[in-house]
């Protein structure tokens, strides 16, 4: 489930994962952090892409461009079209005077570390049904070198992205 919300101290719209579950959210441009049951929903749907178009679509008319944003493709569209926007890597790499496919063998073979990113996901999954804590999450991270500050928005990131959630001070993927 995802709804459509709003911060009463800026008011931004932004998107929160099962917010039936979640007991907090925090406002993704001035940090606020709300009680999610208060939160204004504008839009619910099991559906992700179904809620980044409404949260679009209340955005535009919230800036008075309805009529601009109805002849826009829809977002999903407008991801693929930037995704494919650009050069690609070999292009990229080989115009910097690199070696791609040297770049790519390397990559393959891999150095066995893992970036900061993926070892607060695996912080957050290694813990299975038992949902760990912030502390237990940045704790373990830490100890794999990632510094502590670096680890907490992280993981914050990842909450606010909807890739996990925060329910009862207990974290999961999603």
């Amino acid at each position: 489930m995802y709804a459509v919300v709003g911060c009463n101290n800026c008011n931004t719209m932004w998107l929160v994962t099962d917010p039936r579950e979640a007991k907090t959210a925090t406002c993704p441009r001035c940090g606020k952090r709300h009680q999610t049951k208060k939160l204004k929903r504008f839009f619910e749907s099991d559906d992700r892409a179904a809620a980044q178009e409404a949260r679009a679509a209340l955005l535009a008319k919230k800036h008075g461009d309805s009529e601009a944003f109805a002849d826009v493709a829809h977002t999903a569209e407008l991801e693929r079209q930037a995704e494919n926007a650009g050069v690609s890597d070999r292009e990229y790499l080989e115009g910097a005077g690199l070696n791609f496919d040297e770049i790519e063998s390397a990559s393959e073979q891999g150095t066995g570390s893992k970036s900061r990113d993926e070892l607060v996901r695996e912080a957050i999954d290694r813990a299975g049904d038992d949902r760990p804590t912030e502390t237990e999450v940045v704790a373990y991270a830490v100890d794999r070198g990632v510094p502590r500050e670096a680890a907490e928005k992280l993981l914050d990131r990842l909450v606010r992205s909807g890739e996990a959630t925060e329910s009862g001070g207990r974290y999961r993927l999603l």
